[in-house]
C-alpha cells in the first residue's frame, strides 16, 4: 500500500523555485524532490484565493460546482471530500497546519487536525460586497510589514514542521495506510523573513517587477487594483525589500519541506509514500502593478507542482495542464476508490502519459475586489480570461510568457475557441448570477451590508496560539 504525503505552501508563485529555472531563488530540497520525480510546469489553482482554492482541493471539483465561492464561505465538511473517502476506507487521514476551512468542529474528513488554522470568525466578510466596491484601508499593511526577523507565521511554520516530523516518526504510522496534508503558511505575507534566509539575497539584485506600476487598462483589473491598492504604498526601496523577504521566505519554506522529507526517510516509509508538493496559489510581487493574488496572470493563478515516489516518473517534466483538483483524483486512485464525475485526473497517470496540449484547465475568481466573475481557460499555448460583462483577455504564452500583450482583439477565432472550451465546462453568465445570488443570501444572513463592512478587515488570518 502506498501512503500519500501532501506538502502544500501558501502564496508560492510557480517561477520562484530553482528547478524551474529561477536565477536567484534557492530551493535545494524542492529541487532534489523534482530530480527524483516529475515537475509539472503548467499547473494551476482552481481559484487564486486561499479559502475557495482549499475548498476546491478538498472536494476535487470546480468552485462553481461546490459553491464555496469566497473567503466568507469556507469549506464546512457538508460536501464529501477525498479525506472522508480515504478515512472511511480505513486510512489514517491527518491535517497538520493551515486548512482555512470553517471550523474544527465540522467533520472535514480528517482523522485528526493538528495545529489547524481555520478562518477567523465568519471569514473575510468585506469581500462579499462586490456590487459597489468599498474602500479597503487594510491594504496599507502589506508594504508596512516587510523586512527581516521572526513573525507569527514563521513561528507557526516551525511548529507545523516539528509536528509533522513527530507524526511521521510515530510507530503507529506502520499500522495502517495514511494520507497526511502538511500545510505551511510561508511564503504568505507578512513579508518578513528569518535573517538566515533573507541573507541569501541582496535587495540590490532584485529585478523590477514585470510591468511595474502599469496596471493593464482593463476595467475589471482596474477595479481590482483600486480595491487592493497595495502598489501605491511601495517605493522602489520597499519593493526590493519585499521581494528579498519573499525569496527568503521561499527558502525558509524549502528548509521546512526538507526537514519533513528527512523525517519521512528516517521513518523507513519513503519508498512506500507518494509525495506531492504544491501551493494554493501564487503571488504577483508587483508584476503588472499588482500584489498578492486574485487575478489570472501566471504569477497568481499558476502554482508549483512536484510529484515523487511510487508511480511518478523520475526526472520527468510534464507540460500537460494540471490543476489542484487533480489532488483528489490522485488520493482516490491510491486508495482504489472511484472519483465519479469529478474533473481531476491522477497525477501519476498524467505524468506518465505523453504531453497533452488539448487538456483544458479552469480557474475562476468570485471574491473581494471583483465586480464580476473571472474565468480563465488554459490549453496548448493559449490563455483566455473571460470577465462576465467585460472584454476578455487573450495571451499567447509561448510568445509572451510575461503576459505583456493582450491579443484578444487580434485573434477572434482563438477567443471563440476559448469560449467554446469554457462553455463545455460551465455557462459563465449562469454561474455569475448564481454566485451573486448566493452571496446576497450570505450577506443577509450576516446582518446585511453594513454588518459585513463593520467586521474586522485584515490581510491575513492570525496564526493559532
Amino acid at each position: 500500500m502506498t501512503n500519500l504525503l501532501i506538502l502544500i505552501s501558501d502564496e508560492h508563485r510557480r517561477d520562484a523555485i530553482g528547478c524551474i529555472g529561477h536565477p536567484q531563488v534557492q530551493t535545494p530540497h524542492l529541487d532534489a524532490l523534482a530530480a527524483r520525480g516529475t515537475l509539472f510546469t503548467n499547473a494551476y489553482t482552481p481559484s487564486p484565493m486561499c479559502v475557495p482554492a482549499r475548498a476546491a482541493v478538498a472536494c476535487g471539483d470546480h468552485v462553481h460546482r461546490i459553491r464555496y465561492w469566497d473567503s466568507a464561505t469556507p469549506y464546512d465538511g457538508a460536501r464529501r471530500s477525498w479525506m472522508h473517502d480515504l478515512r472511511d476506507a480505513g486510512w489514517r487521514t491527518a491535517s497538520i497546519g493551515k486548512l482555512h476551512f470553517r471550523s474544527p468542529a465540522d467533520d472535514n474528513g480528517f482523522s485528526e487536525e493538528i495545529l489547524p488554522m481555520h478562518v477567523m470568525g465568519d471569514g473575510w466578510t468585506v469581500g462579499l460586497i462586490r456590487d459597489a466596491l468599498p474602500d479597503y484601508p487594510a491594504a496599507a499593511e502589506l508594504a508596512a510589514d516587510v523586512g527581516t526577523g521572526a513573525s507569527s507565521y514563521t513561528d507557526y511554520d516551525r511548529a507545523i514542521t516539528d509536528a509533522a516530523v513527530a507524526w511521521l516518526a510515530a510507530p503507529e504510522r506502520q499500522a495502517q495506510p495514511w494520507a497526511a496534508f502538511v500545510s505551511l503558511v510561508s511564503p504568505h505575507y507578512p513579508l518578513v523573513a528569518p535573517e538566515r534566509f533573507a541573507a541569501l539575497y541582496d535587495p540590490a539584485d532584485m529585478p523590477l517587477p514585470v510591468g511595474w506600476r502599469e496596471v493593464p487598462a482593463h476595467d475589471e483589473l482596474q477595479n481590482l487594483a483600486g480595491f487592493f491598492d497595495y502598489d501605491r504604498y511601495f517605493d522602489e526601496t520597499r519593493m526590493r525589500t519585499a521581494k528579498t523577504a519573499y525569496f527568503g521566505l521561499v527558502s525558509f519554506m524549502d528548509n521546512c519541506v526538507g526537514r519533513v522529507l528527512a523525517a519521512l526517510e528516517a521513518s523507513g516509509q519513503a519508498g512506500d509514500t507518494l509525495v506531492l508538493y504544491v501551493s494554493d496559489h501564487g503571488e504577483m510581487l508587483g508584476d503588472h502593478g499588482l500584489w498578492t493574488k486574485q487575478v489570472m496572470y501566471e504569477a497568481s493563478a499558476g502554482v508549483p507542482m512536484i510529484l515523487s515516489g511510487p508511480g511518478a516518473p523520475k526526472g520527468q517534466v510534464c507540460r500537460t495542464g494540471a490543476s489542484l483538483l487533480d489532488i483528489a483524483a490522485t488520493a482516490r486512485d491510491l486508495a482504489a476508490l472511484p472519483s465519479g464525475d469529478l474533473p481531476g485526473r491522477p497525477l501519476a497517470a498524467l505524468a506518465g502519459a505523453p504531453d497533452d496540449p488539448d487538456r483544458v484547465i479552469l480557474s475562476e475568481y468570485h471574491d473581494g475586489g471583483s465586480t464580476t466573475g473571472a474565468f480563465m481557460v488554459r490549453w496548448d499555448r493559449w490563455k483566455l480570461v473571460h470577465y462576465q460583462g467585460f472584454p476578455p483577455q487573450l495571451f499567447d504564452l509561448a510568445e509572451d510568457p510575461h503576459e505583456l500583450r493582450d491579443i484578444a482583439s487580434d485573434r477572434p477565432p482563438v477567443c471563440a475557441e476559448g469560449m467554446e472550451r469554457l462553455r463545455a465546462i460551465c455557462d459563465p453568465a449562469e454561474v455569475n448570477a448564481r454566485c451573486f445570488a448566493d452571496q446576497a443570501e450570505r450577506i443577509a444572513a450576516l446582518g446585511g451590508r453594513a454588518a459585513c463592512l463593520a467586521a474586522a478587515a485584515f490581510n491575513h488570518t492570525p496564526a493559532p496560539a
